[in-house]
């Protein structure tokens, strides 16, 4: 997957551990999502979820990528192909400056990742967020994702699971 045709109006490029600078600036200014899905950000955790994998998975099929805006980065996305079958997609991670937020961005963006995958051939994209957090829940809700009625369990909270048809 070529992940610099996942917007036409923001470069985007595949993240490294050289990006972790710039990952950690812009999560450090989320403070809700973190009140919701600890721990708390760090080096260490940013390098984990850059390499974190469903099961069956391998690192050819995720992509950790930045969009940037005049250099800047602007939003984080953690993209898993063929998951949890061939034809769906998943988003493990998404976070955008909180600069930006509030003013469509976030939803343009990923309305122009799911244009791009569905011209991939996906037909679904699936995701979480933690129950309980309410601007998780109302993104995803005003971006067509609904819940499956699916919930994954963690020791610390429970994923409410949804899904996209494209």
């Amino acid at each position: 997957m070529d992940v610099s045709k996942l917007s036409d109006n923001y470069f985007v490029r595949s993240l490294n551990r050289s990006d972790i600078g710039m990952i950690l600036s812009l999560c450090r200014k989320n403070d809700l999502y973190y009140q919701y899905c600890p721990p708390v950000f760090s080096e260490h955790s940013i390098l984990h979820d850059m390499e974190a994998l469903p099961p069956r998975k391998s690192l050819s099929d995720k992509h950790y990528v930045g969009f940037f805006k005049d250099g800047a980065l602007i939003a984080v996305m953690d993209l898993i192909e063929a998951y949890p079958d061939e034809k769906t997609a998943f988003i493990g991670f998404f976070m955008t400056d909180t600069a930006i937020q509030n003013k469509g961005v976030g939803s343009a963006l990923i309305e122009e990742v799911c244009s791009f995958l569905r011209g991939e051939g996906f037909t679904s994209v699936r995701l979480g967020w933690v129950k309980g957090n309410p601007q998780s829940e109302h993104f995803w809700h005003k971006c067509g994702f609904t819940e499956t009625g699916a919930l994954y369990e963690t020791n610390a909270y429970t994923v409410i699971v949804a899904q996209r048809a494209l």
